[in-house]
């Protein structure tokens, strides 16, 4: 008896939950002293609901343990994606219970509402599954997790304390990089938006003379080649590898403008990991540099299979910082690193054209030695506002300036297509699609 009130006292009165067979017995007990004259039933009643009381408490403190939780949560979280993580759980009572569990999330997720209900038979165990979004990279602290556990009288409730503290990292979107990544290897891009691109001639890489078949370009055949074999042999060609593409990170105050919970930077992070692993599986190299008012990280391209990963690890702590852009110590890292003609995407972002012209001359610089492909942002926010209708003159003012800022990013454009610059305007969910496009089209184009 003593070992149940211990347990009675350390966990009945700790837990958020309202005793039901306690209040109603309070409730009775008061009729009965207060109006006596009601008679003998509500003493009946609450002798009967106390005596009830003290059964469920006795059925589910009777145990040491009579249930069992555990977290299931991956060794990572995915930035920007559905992350999805469990709860097990088991019923070590010899009767069925419900239980409620509480799973203490990190911070970050500001959710107050992380409640699962089940219903447990005797021995049985389950698996309570739920998703988890992060829109911020690092660590993520998750708590206990506590459940509440009534038995089938449901007059009381136990509380179980599980310590399943944690601390999980939240990396760049790699399951997005995944999902691409297998769409890449089974050469089904267009399923998801990546555009076939139309070759212009042959690649310049030469790679073998091969037997003729039905269906081969009859322009390919070595009449030599024939000649010596006596068959029709013709020349294959493949696209041309270890070519380098170096993602050029922005990380000034321009890429902190938030977007459905995540800062553009986070959406240019995502978008250079993407873009790299397809790169080396096209058996091209990838780079990385990041740059604000100082350089960052420097990696020089490489098409070794742990590159991703030391790109990954990169990006994952990399945060923005406010102060303005560097461009001649890019400009200059760039000479020095990037040794041969290569493809340097620049994730920048540009609200106005007066910002592109205090840096389009190092832009024309780095043209000149590489392909050059600035990627900035289209701000949706302002473009919703130039097509909502404007009802009076406020709104007609505020019409105009949206209006005014869209058409700047149009000039944009234009002026670095002016200097032989490629450029993307894109909204930032569709980045990473559109990049891809880029990349694939300028390879095929035969410009890197």
């Amino acid at each position: 008896m003593k070992k149940i009130y211990t347990l009675f006292y350390k966990n009945l009165f700790l837990t958020n939950r309202l005793f039901t067979g306690l209040g109603c017995c309070v409730v009775l007990f008061m009729f009965a002293f207060f109006f006596p004259w009601l008679g003998i039933i509500p003493q009946l009643v609450f002798y009967t609901l106390l005596l009830l009381t003290f059964i469920d408490v006795y059925l589910l403190y009777r145990t040491h343990k009579g249930v069992f939780a555990k977290r299931h949560a991956p060794e990572r979280l995915s930035n920007s994606d559905d992350n999805e993580l469990g709860i097990y759980v088991e019923n070590w009572y010899p009767f069925n219970v419900s239980i409620g569990i509480i799973d203490e999330i990190p911070f970050q997720f500001q959710k107050r509402d992380v409640w699962f209900k089940t219903l447990l038979n005797p021995r049985q165990r389950k698996m309570i599954n739920y998703v988890l979004r992060p829109t911020k990279r690092g660590e993520y602290e998750f708590g206990y997790i506590r459940v509440f556990v009534k038995s089938p009288l449901g007059l009381v409730s136990r509380r179980y304390n599980f310590k399943q503290t944690e601390n999980l990292p939240v990396y760049p979107s790699f399951l997005q990089m995944r999902k691409y990544e297998l769409m890449a290897i089974s050469n089904q891009l267009t399923e998801i938006g990546i555009k076939k691109i139309r070759r212009l001639g042959h690649s310049l890489e030469f790679e073998q003379v091969k037997n003729y078949v039905q269906g081969d370009d009859y322009r390919t055949i070595n009449w030599k080649a024939t000649a010596r074999q006596g068959s029709l042999m013709t020349n294959a060609y493949t696209d041309e590898k270890s070519q380098q593409v170096y993602c050029v990170i922005e990380k000034s105050r321009v890429m902190k403008m938030p977007f459905d919970g995540l800062s553009l930077l986070d959406y240019a992070i995502n978008a250079s990991l993407v873009l790299s692993n397809v790169a080396l599986l096209k058996e091209d190299k990838a780079g990385l540099i990041t740059i604000a008012e100082k350089i960052g990280a420097v990696i020089p391209a490489d098409r070794r299979p742990t590159q991703i990963n030391k790109i990954l690890e990169v990006l994952y702590k990399e945060k923005t910082r406010y102060l303005e852009t560097n461009m001649e110590l890019l400009y200059s890292t760039i000479r020095s690193v990037i040794k041969q003609r290569s493809l340097v995407v620049f994730f920048t972002n540009y609200e106005s054209l007066s910002a592109l012209q205090r840096q389009l001359p190092f832009l024309k610089r780095i043209a000149k030695f590489h392909l050059l492909l600035v990627v900035f942002f289209e701000n949706t926010e302002l473009k919703k506002l130039s097509e909502k209708p404007a009802d009076d003159v406020e709104g007609i003012y505020i019409k105009t300036i949206a209006e005014k800022f869209a058409y700047d990013k149009k000039l944009i454009v234009k002026e670095l297509a002016k200097h032989n610059i490629q450029s993307i305007l894109s909204t930032p969910q569709n980045l990473t699609i559109n990049t891809i496009n880029r990349y694939l089209e300028l390879k095929a184009k035969q410009k890197i």
